[in-house]
């Protein structure tokens, strides 16, 4: 037996105690740690991550839909519209669940509408035919229920869920007054203002004025791919795009696009998780386009247009050199004035209604109508109109190229103002034994000629020895060099600046016969107008040079831009391009003089002094048929000149008795208007009425 003594006890009691005590010591330390790490935590998630949270918590919650603004107006001169809007009343739907529910088939795993949904949908699209059938225009074509079905989009194909679709656009008075009476019955329908484009009927500059086409359809062009791209970017939402948004596709509509766009508003939408719109948050309104001021004058404009028509009709029925012309078809004319560049006319005939495009695409059957001539023969060979035998708007500068020619021959030193030159008809050029002969016109013979004769007669065998042939002697193959350089200088192969899309810079035919191996024969054909085409804007700005003594003036058809209010945000002044300086005033003295064409049946009684130049180009045919194109340049007055006139009807004949009479009526249509001696005519003859 064991005996225990009083201290010798073992206490297990106080052993246990001891150890709760510390269990839940360690509970308590550690619960207060986590509420450390959950109460920081906390503060980094409010203060830290918070914003950043927030907006992506946004984003997921809402999206921006676009609002089109009102595009800006294009004016003639004295301002008429040429291209304007009007506001419209479009029908929008926004989708909900009731119309877009869908359901998977097991098997085929094919999504379609609910029998619910499909139901609601077609009765809503049966009611809206309705309505479009009772209130809408008796004269339009009325929407079927099928049609109003596609643009519901109910599987959301083409658009987001969120974003409203067009229903209808341009709501007569009445279907407005039914919607809105019936807003209760229509809950997800909304009567939205938009803008419809609308152009001059008048047809005035219609190719230079351009047109409009869907967002969606253009964005082939490089100004609408910068846009996509920028919107892929996140840009600001007033600067994105609507798809059926109409844009500028060609001339001032498109150049001055930014301008006339103005800048889109934008509606903030809250979605659900099914991406589908749920309330409106915010709303930023669109800002109207700007409106452009052209330089062109609407009466000198149809004036010139109608001028080219009659003189085609007169080329069919009259014999000029013995036949007639019936495959004169088309005509080309720029009149830009000579101390600002302002361009007053500028005509492609054919043309057409440009309303055509106005909603944004073109019937095939229009479309067929027009591709051939469409675009603007003034700076492009393109899509601008063809004659009898498939001939473009830029031909062969023909004789209109010799004033330049003897300036060039004056420059270099091959000719002076007093020297003579004994014209027999013909020259020759080429190695002995091979040499091709150069006739003048109906084989003249001129005689004596001086600088200014040769110019006046339009001798192309002086060019060719006085000019073409002693260019080759002096530069040999460095000849080509030397000649583009000085058409560049006047015009002839570079951009003019007018900044339209799509300019054409001219077809340097004497490059092309360089190369082939004959720089000789390039420099020969081209010192009398058989080695380069160009543009009649190119030959319009060359005579402006001309009568500028060297001074290359940047062609102006638009002379300023204001905004909304009509505040000038934007003007356009007189712009120096170029500027020739080594040209003796002597020179320039004998090309005018020289620049003195016989157009007696055009300007017989012309009361003014005035320098020019008919060119007959010769093109051949696809049977290898020489036929002549009609040219014609001009200003007016000889001294201080005011306006430059150019002209061209491809296979017209002679430019005397197809281009000047064409360029006599733009003369006399800016005197009338102007002055080409500073007095509006229409003034003068009012004042003597009275």
């Amino acid at each position: 037996m064991r005996l225990f003594d009083r201290k010798g006890v073992q206490d297990d009691s106080k052993t246990i105690n001891n150890s709760g005590e510390l269990r839940i010591n360690i509970f308590f330390f550690s619960t207060f740690i986590i509420f450390c790490v959950i109460i920081l935590r906390l503060a980094v998630l409010q203060f830290v991550e918070g914003p950043t949270l927030s907006e992506a918590e946004a984003n997921r919650d809402t999206k921006i839909v676009a609002l089109s603004a009102l595009r800006g107006n294009i004016l003639a001169a004295d301002g008429e519209k040429l291209a304007y809007s009007t506001p419209v009343q479009s029908l929008y739907l926004t989708l909900d669940k009731e119309y877009t529910a869908t359901k998977t088939d097991k098997t085929t795993k094919k999504v379609t509408l609910t029998a619910e949904a499909n139901n609601k949908s077609k009765a809503l699209a049966s009611k809206l035919a309705e309505a479009f059938e009772t209130y809408g225009d008796p004269n339009e074509k009325k929407l079927t229920t099928e049609e109003i079905l596609e643009s519901m989009d109910l599987y959301s194909k083409k658009l987001s869920g969120y974003v409203a679709r067009r229903i209808k656009s341009g709501l007569t008075k009445k279907e407005i007054a039914y919607f809105l009476e019936h807003k209760n019955e229509y809950p997800n329908l909304e009567v939205i203002e938009e803008s419809s484009r609308h152009y001059d009927t008048d047809t005035v500059a219609v190719q230079a004025v351009g047109y409009v086409k869907f967002f969606k359809s253009s964005t082939s062009l490089d100004l609408y791919k910068d846009v996509l791209q920028a919107m892929k970017n996140n840009q600001h939402p007033g600067l994105n795009y609507k798809e059926d948004e109409l844009v500028g596709f060609d001339g001032l509509e498109l150049q001055y696009q930014k301008e006339l766009r103005g800048q889109n508003g934008y509606k903030e939408v809250s979605v659900d998780p099914q991406n589908m719109a749920e309330k409106i948050v915010s709303i930023e309104p669109p800002v109207k386009g700007s409106t452009i001021w052209t330089t062109l004058n609407k009466k000198i404009q149809l004036k010139t247009e109608e001028a080219i028509k009659d003189q085609i009709q007169w080329l069919h029925s009259h014999t000029v050199q013995g036949e007639t012309h019936p495959d004169a078809l088309t005509g080309y004319a720029v009149a830009m004035e000579v101390d600002t560049g302002n361009v007053i006319a500028m005509a492609s005939m054919p043309d057409y209604d440009t309303n055509s495009w106005a909603t944004g695409s073109i019937s095939p059957e229009v479309y067929k109508k027009i591709e051939k001539h469409y675009q603007n023969g003034t700076i492009t060979p393109y899509s601008s109109g063809r004659s009898g035998h498939n001939f473009e708007s830029t031909v062969l500068l023909g004789s209109t190229i010799k004033p330049l020619s003897v300036l060039i021959g004056l420059k270099e030193g091959f000719i002076s103002t007093s020297s003579t030159y004994q014209d027999k008809g013909i020259t020759s050029f080429g190695r002995e034994g091979h040499e091709t002969n150069v006739r003048n016109s109906s084989n003249h013979v001129y005689g004596s000629l001086y600088p200014y004769t040769a110019i006046e007669k339009s001798s192309n065998v002086y060019m060719v020895d006085m000019i073409g042939k002693k260019l080759y002697d002096k530069y040999k193959s460095k000849g080509i060099g030397v000649w583009d350089t000085y058409m560049k200088e006047f015009g002839l192969g570079v951009p003019t600046g007018i900044g339209l899309p799509r300019e054409y810079l001219g077809d340097l035919n004497y490059k092309a016969e360089a190369k082939a191996g004959s720089v000789q024969s390039a420099l020969v054909y081209a010192s009398f107008g058989q080695q380069g085409r160009y543009t009649v804007l190119q030959l319009a700005q060359y005579a402006a040079t001309l009568a500028n003594e060297g001074q290359r003036i940047k062609p102006q058809l638009v002379s300023k831009i204001t905004d909304s209010k009509g505040k000038v945000i934007k003007e356009f002044k007189r712009e120096v391009l170029d500027e020739v300086t080594t040209f003796d005033k002597s020179y320039w003295r004998e090309i005018k003089k020289g620049m003195n064409s016989d157009v007696k049946g055009a300007f017989g009684d012309f009361p003014y002094d005035f320098a020019r130049k008919t060119g007959t180009s010769q093109q051949t045919d696809s049977k290898n048929i020489n036929r002549d194109n009609g040219v014609f340049i001009a200003f007016a007055p000889r001294e201080n000149p005011k306006l430059a006139v150019a002209v061209v009807i491809p296979e017209g004949g002679f430019g005397s008795s197809s281009a000047a009479p064409v360029a006599r009526k733009i003369f006399d249509a800016y005197d009338w208007e102007y002055g080409l001696d500073g007095i509006p005519k229409k003034n003068v003859d009012k004042s003597i009425s009275e």
